[in-house]
């Protein structure tokens, strides 16, 4: 295993100060936030497996194994002869439905393995069982690559006639979104070989970059704070201890830049190769393949967005530093709550109501698969050495349910990510009935669901706030929120395209990475918001750089989508909750632009944009006018 470097200077805290004072000082502040946030979930695996050493998974993963030796035996170079023979919907359908159930097994085996390693990255026991589990179902997937693979080998007409009655047409979605990949599949054994590669490629590069960041400690007022609660501490009232984080986290990334730049590197020309031999043309064509969205939707997204620069971001930082009595703001101030504000933790079982409250007053329905998760251990909310940063929701698979992963510290924008991620879970359980195969949501929609929730949440708070301040502050929080999620998520998606494609000349140095990062938050963020003193490595810790790269741009779609939809049902169109539950239920059977019909949206449309960006400066312009009342 790589060696998870740590600068010399930045030892953990007793061996620096032995006589423990700090230690102590910190344990007490931990102590203090702990009895203010209340009592935190976590989940309970369970309902995947009851343990890594239990029976159950021991016999799942052996069954797994045996069920795709026996799959590929049964079928292999057989798909064509079933296609174009009698009865072919009907035997292919259950041909599909062996292989669905197979991939059910798969994804939940996976799933567990995931969620351990994600409880603590750094714990050499959940990480070799997760290397080990992934190895031995990415081997046993081998084993399945045949069957898609020839199902896009079958002649359109006879897939067709197949398709278009009987069992299979069910599977017709699924089938379909295979056949977009049909230009850029490779002949079988090299198919087998990138998927065999990937344990020692590009898998072993993100196992990399989770267990060094987990490792990294960071020294705050005198304490060793892992990354989560250092970035935590960029939203402090306290703009000592905002300087001071963004110090620790300038030097310590600063320090271990050697070796994110060298993953940076390998995998941006892991991706290269893979491109290349598949076929796409730019760097960004496989994501959208993936998220079955076309390329010019995305480029129109993206020029919408950088030409809002100076009526969004640009103008609202130049609003902030006022406050502030400032010309320009640090960038350890860009997250910074309102000056004069007064700034309290918020008890997780607050959060929890605050959500579920907001959720009900939308759909009763929502609420109730929402409640779930708080009463059948599906979260796990506390900070804990070695837990992976941020915040995800799981879908596992449909046989069980969704895992949420939340750092929950008691600010308001950590009640904004509850809401968002179970907007998520809402979203997974709703189309797990789709089966295992059409189940997952294209990132174009992926996001909708939870940027919705975040909006019904912030809307339900705001409603009830009377105070003018407070009202401001709200109201400002959201708009950095919606700048975080639309405009610094494009400028990320500009960083990445910049990389990839300087990667192509070769080998970047951490200095042209740190170049590449300041110009594009240079431009996105604007001149109110000073860059200088340390901000050149912090592209190093975003994680989504690494494990999916362009993903980033579904955050600007999906938030520019729900400004839109939230526009339709704002109107109270009579039917709305039910063509909302219609489209998330949908998960990946349909296309993004069908679900939007019924709603009157159209996204090939450039001018849509307009309308969720329209919504965020909408937003500006009313904190402008609260000039004097707070």
């Amino acid at each position: 295993m790589p060696s998870r470097s740590v600068a010399p200077d930045l030892l953990p805290e007793p061996l620096r100060h032995p006589d423990g004072t700090h230690a102590a000082r910190a344990a007490a502040r931990a102590a203090e936030l702990a009895a203010d946030l209340g009592t935190l979930p976590e989940w309970d695996l369970s309902d995947l497996y009851s343990g890594i050493d239990a029976p159950d998974f021991r016999d799942d993963l052996a069954r797994a194994e045996a069920d795709c030796r026996s799959f590929a035996q049964r079928y292999a170079g057989k798909v064509a002869e079933i296609a174009a023979g009698s009865g072919a919907s009907a035997r292919l359908a259950e041909v599909v439905r062996s292989y669905e159930a197979i991939e059910e097994l798969l994804g939940k085996l996976m799933s567990y393995a995931g969620l351990v390693y994600s409880g603590d990255t750094t714990d050499e026991r959940r990480a070799k069982f997760y290397g080990d589990t992934r190895e031995r179902l990415t081997n046993a997937s081998g084993d399945l690559l045949f069957f898609a693979l020839e199902l896009n080998r079958v002649d359109d007409a006879v897939m067709d006639a197949a398709m278009a009655e009987g069992p299979l047409a069910h599977y017709a979605p699924w089938i379909e979104d295979l056949r977009r990949e049909k230009p850029f599949q490779l002949e079988d054994r090299i198919e087998k070989l990138f998927l065999e590669k990937s344990v020692t490629a590009n898998a072993a590069w993100d196992r990399l970059f989770n267990e060094t960041i987990a490792a990294l400690r960071f020294p705050v007022q005198g304490e060793q704070l892992t990354l989560e609660p250092t970035l935590n501490k960029l939203q402090d009232p306290d703009g000592a201890v905002r300087k001071d984080a963004a110090g620790a986290l300038s030097e310590v990334l600063r320090a271990n830049l050697r070796v994110f730049t060298l993953i940076t590197n390998t995998l941006a020309k892991d991706k290269e190769i893979s491109d290349r031999w598949r076929g796409f043309k730019d760097v960004a064509d496989a994501r959208h393949l993936a998220n079955r969205v076309e390329p010019e939707v995305v480029a129109a997204l993206v020029e919408a967005v950088q030409a809002a620069y100076p009526r969004l971001s640009h103008r609202y930082y130049r609003l902030k530093a006022k406050w502030f009595g400032v010309e320009s703001l640090p960038y350890w101030d860009r997250n910074a709550p309102l000056p004069r504000v007064e700034q309290r933790t918020i008890p997780w079982a607050e959060a929890r109501d605050t959500v579920l409250d907001a959720y009900h007053a939308f759909s009763p329905r929502m609420a109730g698969i929402a409640r779930d998760f708080f009463e059948r251990r599906w979260i796990d909310a506390p900070t804990r050495p070695g837990k992976a940063p941020g915040a995800f929701a799981h879908p596992t698979v449909p046989s069980v349910h969704p895992y949420v992963l939340v750092n929950y510290q008691g600010k308001p924008r950590d009640v904004m990510t509850l809401a968002h991620e179970l907007g998520h879970g809402v979203h997974q359980v709703l189309a797990g009935p789709n089966g295992a195969l059409m189940a997952p949501t294209p990132l174009t929609l992926a996001e909708t669901a939870s940027v919705f929730g975040e909006m019904l949440t912030f809307r339900r708070l705001l409603s009830a706030t009377r105070d003018a301040t407070q009202r401001r502050a709200m109201l400002a929080a959201k708009v950095e929120d919606m700048i975080n999620t639309v405009v610094r998520q494009i400028a990320f998606y500009a960083f990445e395209r910049k990389v990839h494609l300087a990667r192509q000349q070769g080998e970047l140095t951490a200095e042209q990475i740190n170049a590449l990062w300041i110009s594009v938050q240079a431009e996105s963020l604007g001149p109110a918001i000073a860059l200088d003193g340390g901000y050149e490595p912090f592209w190093a810790y975003i994680p989504h750089f690494i494990h999916s790269p362009f993903y980033v741009y579904a955050y600007a779609f999906g938030d520019c989508l729900v400004n839109s939809l939230y526009g339709v049902y704002a109107e109270a169109e009579e039917g709305f909750v039910e063509r909302y539950f219609a489209l998330l239920s949908a998960g990946g059977s349909k296309p993004y632009g069908e679900l939007l019909k019924p709603f009157g949206l159209d996204a090939s449309d450039p001018s849509f944009w307009q309308i969720g960006l329209g919504m965020i400066e909408g937003m500006i312009a009313e904190l402008e006018a609260m000039e004097g009342q707070g």
